[in-house]
């Protein structure tokens, strides 16, 4: 990367450079060197913006609204493109490091804005920097599964420090989105299916993108997305139609969203979803009075790509004009990819259709987080040269933390008898094809993830064992959706050599993220086959599964003795994997989301109703008990599935350690809460096993009785704590009366006073319980 001279002193360059630029249009008679220094020198935002507005031709208002793809353009672009940015008709550009004809124009392109265009306004450069830049951490809802805020800010920080080195200042993340169906693709890079553990980890992505100081040269702006209630498209089926009363939206679906604004989350993307037969892009409703009236929103609010003229398919806009029209007059401040804005806001503005008070408004929004990034004191790429660069990128520190954070997310399901952790003295037959995969761990959104970096599986275990077992090795199966048998020999004969088994199968990375929802969820490819063979052969069989989503596991649970959930872990999946594995350090992982018997019982979450029929484990008869030509309620009337019963396979919460752990002495302050008051609740956990681990208590409630039906439960707080053998310590949480707070019939959030129940748990079926009265 070459060093550009106006790199140190951009400030002094700039001013310099202001008595020479042109006139901003033909009837402005003065220069820019005032208006300029102005803007430069002066602390208050607000005032630094009125100064730009003041100066600015109408185009030039409508090319900060203009977001455009860099990686998009080819070679016969070049010159147009970089004039529009030199006319001031280009806000920023996103996925500037895919262009097939030039991968580093960050630093052109810039000095082509700062330099060229009539008030110099540095370029917002944005990308999706997911889970990792080219150090790549866990997806998300690997990350969610960890149920540590500082894990996840951890690798935002690190994500932000490396993407910012390029040029990068904009990333579109945190999805935040809620989802209820394991069927969605993009459930991979959401947060998992409750609102308030996904408020407090998307908290933690926005402070390590942003830090507390915007201005931090390190620093990304953060996208919360997707607004709103795009996680819950029908059938999983990405982009499709959302259906969700408002008080539902209201509950689950926005608060993450609050939460994030609330922590200075500095923009927001629009659904591709329709929202209530309303596509998100085009929603007064979402963008203007919940966004900006109901929550004072000051950031901006983007499009995504080609949303706008998305509503044309949809059948809510006419054509692209009309799709302008309806997008900027729903709060659309920046259009990403698409030019509806440049080709038809004149027209529309000539027409009354909308004003320049509101496309004044729109920049203002986006010049003022700009201004807040402070670009225009380091707007060029941080790293100066490749050596400045490589001391950067994948670090050793950050490659470290990387490691440590998979192994957090790693979820333990089943462990019987004891076939985890592994031994150093065993011969072990490493079997599947997700062993050796150096690209299907790094998982989807990883756009600047390299496979050659990442650190996989089998090395990392012969490396953990040494001289003191044996690794033996067949994968079986060439990729997740194999469907040839013809490996299977040579497994199953490795498979005999071995005390124990370690399959590793699961999803290719491909089979999740945008567009790749599946309806069927099991296994792909031969991998049932192959599991079933393996388990004939007697031995000991632990599974790890790496995927996007839950799987349908059918069989396969009973036929394996351990399985292990580890997601795609990314980079340093290997390695991470080998110390859990061995036992190095105990698996401490939660589920962020409940996990279906099969993908009859999506949508399944924890927080659900209760129905007036509740199935319980004795009021009906499954399927395969059910006798030949009995009475018709004679099997039960409960609400249930006669072939998958009432429950998930795993709850919400839900993972086991290598150790035990047991819950006792459940204390509540006071059996009535008032409503300025705050209940204490606060339990015993003990390790009672052999092995140091950690433990994540969760508190739930239930509102026996509201002016709406009520969840049977709902997470109110969680606590993350590692004992030794034989240690004990005490959990506490706090309650208040606003905790249960919801939205009634009439959009009211209300507090009602009446019974609660309570529970601390291990998941969100078990626990403690007790129980207290809101007066």
């Amino acid at each position: 990367m070459k060093k550009h001279p106006l790199t140190v002193g951009v400030m002094a360059g700039l001013l310099s450079l202001a008595a020479t630029l042109p006139l901003q249009a033909a009837n402005e008679t003065s220069n820019f060197s005032t208006p300029r220094q102005q803007m430069l020198q002066q602390e208050d935002i607000a005032s630094q913006i009125e100064h730009l507005l003041a100066q600015m031709s109408i185009h030039e208002k409508i090319g900060q609204l203009a977001l455009r793809d860099w990686g998009t353009f080819g070679a016969s672009d070049m010159k147009s493109i970089k004039q529009a940015v030199r006319e001031g008709r280009v806000s920023g550009f996103l996925n500037v490091n895919f262009s097939a004809v030039d991968k580093n124009a960050f630093e052109e392109l810039q000095r082509i804005a700062v330099e060229e265009s009539p008030l110099g306004i540095p370029l917002l450069f944005g990308q999706d920097v997911i889970h990792g830049y080219e150090t790549i951490f866990p997806i998300p809802l690997g990350q969610a599964a960890s149920w540590n805020p500082e894990l996840i800010r951890n690798g935002a920080r690190i994500a932000a420090q490396e993407a910012s080195a390029d040029g990068i200042r904009w990333t579109f993340a945190p999805m935040i989105d809620i989802s209820r169906d394991p069927r969605w693709g993009r459930i991979a890079e959401t947060l998992g299916e409750d609102p308030l553990l996904t408020s407090i980890l998307g908290v933690a992505m926005v402070e390590g993108f942003q830090t507390s100081n915007l201005a931090d040269p390190t620093s990304l702006a953060a996208c919360g997305k997707h607004f709103a209630g795009y996680g819950a498209a029908e059938g999983g089926r990405d982009y499709n139609s959302a259906y969700i009363p408002e008080r539902l939206l209201r509950d689950i679906y926005l608060p993450p969203f609050k939460a994030g604004i609330d922590a200075g989350m500095q923009s927001i993307m629009s659904t591709y979803s329709t929202l209530n037969d309303v596509p998100g892009t085009g929603s007064p409703f979402l963008f203007k009075q919940i966004l900006r009236d109901e929550w004072g929103f000051d950031g901006f609010v983007v499009s995504d790509w080609n949303a706008v003229m998305e509503m044309v398919p949809h059948g809510f806009a006419r054509d692209a004009r009309h799709a302008a029209n309806l997008a900027a007059n729903a709060g659309i401040d920046m259009e990403m990819h698409t030019d509806t804005y440049e080709k038809f806001l004149p027209q529309l503005m000539d027409e009354g259709k909308f004003s320049e008070a509101q496309l004044d408004t729109a920049v203002a929004n986006i010049l003022r987080v700009k201004l807040r990034l402070d670009l225009w004191n380091h707007p060029y790429p941080r790293a100066q040269s490749e050596a400045e660069r490589e001391q950067i990128i994948r670090s050793a520190q950050f490659l470290d933390a990387a490691k440590e954070a998979a192994k957090e997310t790693f979820v333990l399901l089943k462990n019987d008898k004891k076939v985890l952790p592994l031994k150093k003295g065993q011969t072990v037959a490493v079997i599947g094809p997700l062993a050796e995969a150096p690209h299907e761990q790094l998982g989807t959104w990883i756009y600047n993830g390299d496979k050659k970096h990442s650190r996989t599986l089998l090395p990392a275990l012969r490396a953990m064992v040494g001289d003191e077992g044996e690794i033996l090795y067949a994968a079986g199966l060439d990729y997740s959706r194999d469907m040839s048998t013809r490996g299977f020999k040579a497994a199953v004969k490795a498979a005999r050599k071995a005390d124990v088994i370690l399959y590793v199968g699961g999803e290719e990375s491909i089979l999740s993220g945008e567009g790749h929802s599946r309806g069927d969820i099991r296994l792909p490819g031969a991998q049932a086959e192959l599991v079933a063979a393996l388990a004939e052969t007697g031995k000991p069989l632990a599974m790890v599964l790496m995927a996007g989503r839950p799987l349908q596991l059918d069989d396969t649970l009973e036929q394996a003795d351990a399985v292990m959930m580890a997601w795609h872990p990314g980079t340093m999946a290997g390695p991470a994997l080998a110390d859990v594995l061995y036992g190095e350090t105990s698996p401490s992982g939660r589920l962020p989301l409940t996990w279906p018997v099969g993908a009859g019982q999506i949508p399944i979450y924890y927080n659900h109703l209760a129905t007036g029929r509740p199935a319980t484990d004795d009021n009906y008869t499954r399927i395969e008990k059910i006798e030949r030509e009995v009475f018709q309620h004679q099997p039960g009337n409960s609400s249930n599935l006669l072939d998958y019963g009432h429950k998930p396979l795993f709850p919400f919460g839900y993972g086991l350690t290598y150790s035990e752990f047991e819950y006792s002495d459940l204390q509540v302050s006071s059996t009535t809460l008032d409503a300025n008051g705050q209940l204490s609740i606060s339990a015993t956990i003990t390790n009672s096993g052999r092995t140091t681990a950690t433990e994540t208590a969760q508190l739930y409630v239930r509102d026996l009785v509201g002016s709406v039906s009520r969840p049977v439960r709902e997470l109110k707080g969680f606590e993350r704590v590692t004992l030794a053998p034989g240690e004990s310590r005490r959990v506490q949480f706090h309650l208040t009366a606003e905790d249960l707070a919801f939205h009634n019939a009439q959009m009211e959030q209300v507090i009602e006073p009446g019974e609660f129940r309570l529970w601390v748990a291990p998941d969100a079926q078990s626990g403690l319980e007790s129980g207290f009265t809101l007066r």
